[in-house]
């Protein structure tokens, strides 16, 4: 059997917060529990991490593709809106609005990078009935 190496530590702070560790890094990061469940929405929620996650993997995947295609990304924005359900309590929409600057990309670069940013990982990893709304918008 495999040695179990973890890449992130966890450890509950009392109070409906967390602090995760990154291992390699020791970056660390703090969740609180939203006001609408029981917490003080003092920062990032689980559920918030998640959302952001998806606008996150997508940048970072449309910047290594970009840099595959000798491509320079000058910058890129996104904003993020989740939306919860409940019975069960769960993430049920993230809504993406993704902003890119690459200035060098023609309508064949910006399919191919739209394509990447649909794709990415987390978006895969995402449950199937959760409606991922993303709008890819180009700076001009």
């Amino acid at each position: 059997m495999d040695a179990f190496n973890p890449q992130y530590t966890l450890t509950y702070q009392g109070d409906l917060r967390t602090e995760m560790t990154h291992v390699a890094s020791n970056s660390r990061v703090i969740t609180d529990a939203p006001v609408d469940n029981h917490g003080k929405g003092a920062a990032f929620s689980p559920t918030d991490l998640t959302s952001a996650a998806l606008a996150s993997c997508m940048m970072t995947m449309v910047g290594i593709k970009a840099n595959d295609m000798g491509l320079s990304v000058t910058s890129m924005e996104a904003r993020v809106e989740k939306t919860m359900g409940s019975g069960p309590r769960r993430i049920v929409r993230i809504a993406v609005e993704l902003v890119l600057d690459v200035p060098e990309a023609g309508e064949r670069e910006r399919k191919v990078l739209e394509a990447t940013a649909r794709a990415c990982p987390v978006a895969q990893s995402l449950h199937p009935d959760i409606d991922q709304a993303v709008c890819l918008m180009w700076k001009e």
